[in-house]
């Protein structure tokens, strides 16, 4: 074979490659939208009002005859969502891999996430058993969906490029967070001008998220491409099993890479701490500094937008030194902030926002750098079933640091205790990577090892 026809190989496979990775970002363009305008804006005090709506004289609604009460009738039902995805994600798993089919996977996944964000336009009235079903769906998708999602990322991008791609995956979806949600609330705050009522402009911008999320869908569906899967013994072994049965047998080959569980319970650990604080800052500041509503959602759109340059400028940083020792900087980094939140004097809306610029400058590169991070360490052929428990991680134990926000919270009385309490996340999180030899890792798990990692 020629040079010149080595090199119009090469450069074939280049350029697929690029088209496909192109395709990738666009899934999280078109997902990220629920997360930033459904789950952390509109929907959680909407269809607490819809149940309120539906409650008794003692403020109760009793779904399956069970009495809940309206206030906490929408964290019941994530917390339903994430055991349905439990659940569900290392069977998708097992069946992504055993079949090296992740395209129709993914897509029966996003349009059914999509499908019930569309639906939640019915939501009116005291339809509140509707809403829940369709949080629980829509979630549970979106958790099966991003599994299949991330699990490409070790296919279509060599060792060397994984940092870059998966940041400008982040990145893409920030910025159509950021996009959609200033569209949403220009709608939402001007309901009035448009002829419509503030209940029908928060279904609107429900519904809109479901329909940007399966319109952009189309084109990381139409790129990415199925190949089946290197490792015929590890599909046979995933193929054996069912739900949690695939689980635990999941976490007994991750036994074989003893340094990949080792990141993955500091993943557990410090992403369980950033959770929390995107989940608990609103209500730090609406309860302990006294900002109003409009400083919140100005503060969560701020957050998106930085965290788009966050994400582009610790993946440049990656490159020069190493993802391990970004993310362990970005820990630093999210201690020094929470320990500055700690100070923030009440009814000051500027140094509120000053916290969250400081959350969203870290918030994308932390998360897209461990994505890419845990790639290398995932053994050929089992992808999806290994970010299955990646993606579980991410979601399934995120009760942590809600559960040591609120234990304190309720023993002293103080959201800025409860909220400085974080810390440990970070610290422990912090010593764990820092002990995990990355290097060894990748090696052992069978992957070529980068020259900055």
């Amino acid at each position: 074979m020629g040079t010149d026809t080595v090199r119009t190989e090469a450069a074939d496979e280049a350029a697929g490659r690029r088209r496909e990775q192109r395709g990738w970002y666009f899934y999280d363009w078109a997902c990220s939208v629920y997360s930033t305008s459904v789950l952390t804006v509109f929907l959680g005090p909407y269809l607490t009002s819809v149940a309120e709506e539906a409650a008794d004289a003692d403020g109760f609604v009793h779904p399956l005859g069970i009495p809940v009460r309206a206030g906490s009738f929408f964290a019941y039902s994530v917390s339903l969502s994430v055991i349905v995805a439990v659940l569900v994600m290392p069977l998708v798993g097992a069946a992504a891999d055993r079949t090296g089919r992740k395209k129709p996977l993914l897509a029966a996944a996003a349009y059914t996430g999509a499908a019930a964000t569309t639906a939640m336009f019915l939501l009116d009235g005291d339809r509140y058993l509707l809403g829940g079903f369709l949080l629980v769906v829509a979630n549970a998708a979106q958790s099966v969906a991003m599994m299949l999602y991330n699990a490409y990322l070790p296919q279509i991008a060599p060792p060397e490029e994984r940092d870059a791609v998966s940041s400008r995956g982040w990145a893409f979806g920030y910025a159509s967070g950021s996009l959609m949600l200033i569209v949403n609330l220009v709608l939402y705050l001007a309901h009035d001008s448009f002829g419509v009522s503030e209940s029908t402009a928060v279904r609107i911008c429900l519904a809109s998220a479901g329909l940007w999320w399966g319109a952009w869908a189309l084109i990381p569906l139409r790129r990415l491409r199925d190949r089946r899967s290197g490792s015929d013994q590890g599909a046979k072994q995933a193929g054996g099993a069912m739900g949690f049965r695939q689980l635990a047998a999941t976490l007994r080959d991750m036994r074989r890479h003893p340094l990949t569980l080792a990141f993955l319970l500091a993943y557990l650990i410090y992403n369980d701490g950033i959770q929390t604080v995107i989940s608990q800052a609103s209500i730090y500041g609406s309860e302990e500094l006294g900002l109003g509503q409009s400083t919140l959602i100005g503060a969560v759109l701020l957050v998106q937008l930085l965290a788009v340059a966050g994400a582009l400028g610790m993946g440049r940083l990656a490159r020069i030194y190493g993802a391990k020792r970004t993310i362990l900087g970005s820990l630093v980094a999210w201690t020094v902030t929470l320990a500055a939140g700690y100070f923030l004097p009440a009814g000051a809306p500027v140094w509120f926002f000053v916290l969250a610029a400081g959350i969203g400058l870290v918030l994308g590169g932390s998360q897209a750098l461990s994505r890419s991070l845990f790639s290398h360490l995932v053994p050929p052929g089992k992808e999806a079933e290994y970010f299955s428990a990646y993606e579980l991680s991410d979601r399934g134990m995120s009760w942590l640091g809600p559960l040591l926000f609120g234990l304190t919270y309720q023993l002293t009385g103080s959201y800025r205790d409860a909220i400085i309490s974080l810390v440990a996340f970070f610290i422990i999180g912090f010593v764990l990577l820092a002990r995990v030899p990355v290097r060894r890792a990748i090696g052992d798990a069978g992957n070529p090892v980068p020259t900055t990692i």
